[in-house]
């Protein structure tokens, strides 16, 4: 029996209507978003409609809820948060790293690493899983977002300058 078209344009109709399906049936990644207000929550919006569409080759992957605070690229995903509180482990002696002038605070996770931003006025991290190695690669692509939009803190004086 040879197909028609009206047979061809059903099977296609359908193999369609499945893979919509299955594609409907992931569901997005639970991210809870910092609850900013006022100056961090203005940054943290600008900055995010400034973030790349790829992170270390990976495409935006939604999260929920939706929020100007988080982003997240790939499965398993890279996870952006902005406006999050200083690591209680980040001290003056920590070792840190730069990437095109953002400077970092790597801590190892069960499943890779969380990246925190040293010395902005805004503070962001990035858990990136150990999928991504190096983990520090997705660096590259959101350092130049953050460098431009999260201006550096003012250093706090001294006693003696005070």
């Amino acid at each position: 029996m040879r197909p028609t078209p009206v047979r061809i344009a059903a099977a296609a109709l359908g193999t369609a209507l499945v893979g919509s399906a299955l594609a409907g049936c992931q569901q997005a990644l639970r991210v809870d978003p910092p609850a900013l207000s006022g100056t961090t929550a203005y940054v943290c919006s600008t900055a995010h409609s400034r973030l790349p569409d790829e992170v270390d080759g990976h495409t935006v992957t939604a999260l929920d809820p939706r929020s100007p605070y988080t982003a997240g690229w790939g499965q398993p995903t890279i996870v952006w948060r902005c406006g999050v509180p200083t690591p209680a482990e980040l001290t003056p002696t920590s070792e840190t790293i730069v990437v095109d002038g953002v400077e970092w605070f790597p801590q190892k996770l069960t499943d890779g690493y969380l990246f925190t931003t040293v010395g902005r006025t805004v503070t962001i991290d990035v858990s990136v899983p150990s999928a991504y190695q190096p983990e520090a690669g997705a660096l590259v692509d959101l350092s130049p977002a953050i460098a431009t939009q999260i201006p550096l803190a003012s250093p706090s004086p001294s006693p003696s300058q005070s």
